[in-house]
């Protein structure tokens, strides 16, 4: 059954891919992107001229904006069943080095981008008692290692606002679950610097060491998806599978990196036994 889907950050990457695969699939996107008019406008362009897509203006990061953007899609299809959280923006470098501003930046987009527009479009999905949120998360906030700790952070609290949350919304009938991808090659990386270090004396203190070892993280990570032909079309493709299982049916973490060769999704499989372990003790069984 064609559903009213709402993607956001659908400029390029993840969120492009996901828009057009979905749309072939005969649902109705929403693709929501920042500057739709300026330095988007071509993708902008691109997407609206296929069927099922429709490009609305959105800034994950002001409130104004999400709100404005979610009563645009209910005016025109009175409901939004699934609500996919994609925009995303990274930063590589020494925490140290990282002004708290900077990081705040991230967190604006990441996590708190997030926040708004489940708070936008619940209201529409509690009324009609049904829904679906999917929020693109990340390998790393499964584990942290150096060099990407701003991102990491947003990513483990985008874990928390899922699994938490979705106990508050599951009375109305509606499901939030996330993705975990691996690293791939999309343009969130060309991206990174704006978001990485700005403290240039603590880079500075730190010396030709840490700038080594920052080289030797990001060669071997993009070394990895070149060995495992890691290819942007799979989170797409898993996207896809989700919303198409039934109801209730559809598992809280799905992981999607070869790279890892399965481990991650060991990982979030043994983590359920641990925490369910952990709410019956605490007398929260029944959440």
């Amino acid at each position: 059954m064609s559903k009213i889907i709402l993607i956001t950050g659908t400029s390029s990457g993840f969120g492009k891919l996901s828009t057009i695969t979905l749309a072939k699939e005969g649902h109705t996107v929403i693709a929501a992107m920042r500057e739709v008019n300026g330095k988007n406008s071509e993708s902008a362009k691109e997407l609206s001229a296929l069927p099922n897509v429709d490009v609305v203006e959105m800034d994950v990061t002001s409130e104004e904006s999400v709100n404005a953007a979610v009563q645009i899609v209910l005016k025109k299809y009175n409901k939004i069943d699934i609500l996919i959280n994609n925009a995303g923006v990274t930063g590589f470098g020494l925490l140290e080095a990282t002004s708290i501003n900077q990081i705040k930046k991230i967190f604006e987009v990441n996590l708190f981008g997030a926040i708004r527009t489940y708070q936008a479009v619940l209201p529409s999905m509690r009324e009609e008692k049904s829904g679906l949120i999917i929020n693109i998360s990340s390998g790393l906030g499964l584990f942290a290692p150096p060099f990407i700790v701003p991102y990491e952070m947003t990513k483990f609290g985008l874990e928390a606002l899922t699994e938490g949350i979705r106990y508050e919304i599951k009375g109305y009938g509606i499901e939030t679950v996330t993705v975990q991808p691996g690293p791939f090659p999309t343009e969130i990386g060309d991206k990174a610097a704006g978001f990485g270090p700005d403290r240039q004396d603590i880079l500075d203190s730190y010396g030709p060491t840490a700038q080594s070892a920052l080289e030797g993280f990001g060669t071997a990570m993009y070394g990895k998806m070149t060995e495992y032909q890691a290819d942007s079309q799979e989170i797409a493709d898993a996207l896809l599978k989700l919303i198409n299982l039934p109801s209730g049916t559809r598992p809280f973490h799905t992981v999607v990196n070869r790279l890892g060769e399965g481990v991650e999704q060991a990982f979030v499989e043994n983590r359920k036994e641990y925490r369910k372990g952990l709410m019956d003790n605490m007398g929260w069984g029944e959440f």
